[in-house]
């Protein structure tokens, strides 16, 4: 048997931790885990109670652990691994060579892919471009909301974790495939700013843009009148002719629901709320509302300054 360190994050991680200790028992050495601030629900203190519970060594990591094992595994985790010691696995959430990189599932969800899953792949020195060791997928439907893409997604993290490990647990080195370099393609970083909805794009898009950043990510942001709200729902509609066309602009207001232009179709907002109270927005204070990014509604600002 060759033991292993996993490094856990999300309920990614929580369901890849309870897989491997309910199937391979003995199998995990020790569970190095960490806090994300920028999920709703990161999943820290669970996986720790479950280690407790479990009699599994857990160190968190503001105490900088360092793995001692063989080989190590690591599930949605944020930062670089050095560590010398362990031959690093990786899960990552899209199906490579497609999409590597950050927050593949959301970049997935955005664009409307069909097929989701997770790659298990030796680490190497460029991102997400070593060998592959399992891989499984899922077909989705849309609409459908990041957290239940999650729950799909978390089917395909405990095939590929129970596949490492069973080669694992029979003190086999888990075989790699390399992958084919002329399909890759790459999902980049996202920050505070790619909350920000681009209504210049169409409302499907928009539409799922809004489902692919809900909970447990903080939700699609827009600016109305200097003000941060996030739409937790929305429903994309069919295009009207709108001679002048000006996206962010509301058309229609039908039962408290404001209708938006987009860059093509129109988008009924079903929940907005306030990005700092959480309170629900709607219905807006007047008809004449523009939903903007933060860049133009900055720009307006000043010119009524100025003026």
């Amino acid at each position: 048997m060759k033991r292993i360190t996993l490094y856990a994050m999300s309920r990614k991680g929580l369901e890849t931790v309870r897989a491997i200790a309910s199937n391979f028992p003995g199998l995990i050495a020790a569970v190095i885990g960490a806090r994300d601030y920028a999920l709703a629900d990161d999943s820290f203190v669970e996986i720790r109670d479950f280690c407790a519970a479990n009699s599994l060594r857990f160190d968190d990591r503001s105490e900088s652990p360092v793995a001692e094992t063989e080989y190590a595994i690591a599930v949605a985790w944020r930062w670089l691994i050095k560590n010398s010691r362990s031959r690093l696995i990786v899960l990552h959430d899209s199906l490579l060579p497609r999409y590597r990189g950050f927050n593949p599932l959301v970049t997935a969800l955005i664009n409307g892919d069909e097929e989701i899953g997770v790659t298990a792949l030796f680490a190497a020195d460029e991102y997400d471009g070593g060998d592959i060791i399992a891989q499984s997928v899922s077909r989705i439907r849309y609409p459908i909301t990041i957290q239940a893409a999650i729950e799909t997604l978390i089917h395909n993290y405990r095939a590929v974790a129970l596949e490492v490990a069973n080669c694992l647990m029979r003190d086999q080195d888990p075989p790699g495939t390399p992958q084919d370099e002329a399909s890759a393609s790459f999902s980049l970083w996202r920050d505070e700013q790619d909350y920000f909805i681009d209504w210049s794009l169409p409302a499907q898009t928009i539409r799922r843009t809004v489902d692919a950043l809900g909970y447990p990510y903080k939700g699609a942001a827009t600016v109305v009148d200097g003000r941060v709200l996030r739409i937790r729902k929305a429903e994309a509609l069919p295009d009207l002719n709108v001679a002048n066309r000006a996206v962010g602009k509301v058309i229609f207001v039908r039962d408290s629901k404001p209708i938006v232009v987009c860059g093509s179709g129109l988008l009924r907002v079903d929940e907005l709320v306030d990005g700092t109270t959480g309170a629900t927005s709607l219905p807006l204070a007047r008809f004449r509302t523009r939903f903007t990014g933060p860049e133009a509604d900055s720009v307006v600002r000043n010119v009524e300054r100025m003026s």
